[in-house]
């Protein structure tokens, strides 16, 4: 008989402080000081890749009195109106906005005027994070959840899965769902029968 595991473990909730800053530390700083009212400016555009952590930083900072857009480069002509009033009123009221997307401003497919109010105030690239630092981030996320993983384990799962700190998530749910079902602990071969099982 094959024991069911019970979802339990906490989801963790996107914080300032379990984003794995690697080359983005001086981002993490602005938006604290965003959140703290001491930042000089209050209008703060992110771009980057899919799975670079926009979106982890936008929930992180999501509060009253900060207006948030994710995936700008998407919004309708309404909302980019809605948008543009928006910053109009973040600069002259003393609001703050914080906005995201996946290319630098003068590169998206917005009005011309949404662009330059986006490009007013700060402008940061999320950088991805780097082999090391996704290991590093798989050891914090393992052991928030009560596992332990063997270098050869983190350094089989970023060279066979998707590598975004979103998929890595994902897939040490499974594997942790997998070692409690199976009473295992996670292992290469326990990692290669689940990484089978995706595929079938």
């Amino acid at each position: 008989m094959r024991q069911l595991a019970l979802a339990i473990s906490p989801a963790s909730q996107p914080t300032l402080d379990n984003f794995v800053p690697g080359a983005n530390a001086e981002l993490l700083e602005r938006l604290r000081e965003l959140l703290s009212d001491s930042a000089a400016e209050r209008i703060v555009y992110l771009w980057g890749e899919p799975g670079s952590g926009k979106s982890h930083l936008l929930r992180a900072c999501a509060r009253e009195g900060l207006h948030l857009a994710d995936d700008v480069e998407a919004l309708g002509a309404e909302s980019q109106i809605a948008l543009f009033n928006r910053i109009n009123e973040a600069r002259q009221a003393g609001g703050a906005v914080l906005a995201a997307g996946n290319a630098p401003p003068a590169q998206l497919p917005l009005r011309e005027d949404l662009k330059s109010r986006l490009a007013w105030g700060l402008v940061y690239q999320v950088k991805p994070l780097t082999d090391g630092e996704r290991a590093v981030f798989l050891r914090a996320e393992a052991g928030r959840r009560g596992m332990r993983l063997a270098d050869e384990v983190i350094a089989y799962l970023l060279t066979h899965v998707r590598r975004d700190p979103l998929s890595l998530t994902a897939i040490l749910d499974e594997l942790d769902r997998a070692s409690l079902e199976r009473k295992r602990l996670v292992t290469l071969p326990l990692v290669r029968e689940v990484l089978k099982a995706r595929e079938e």
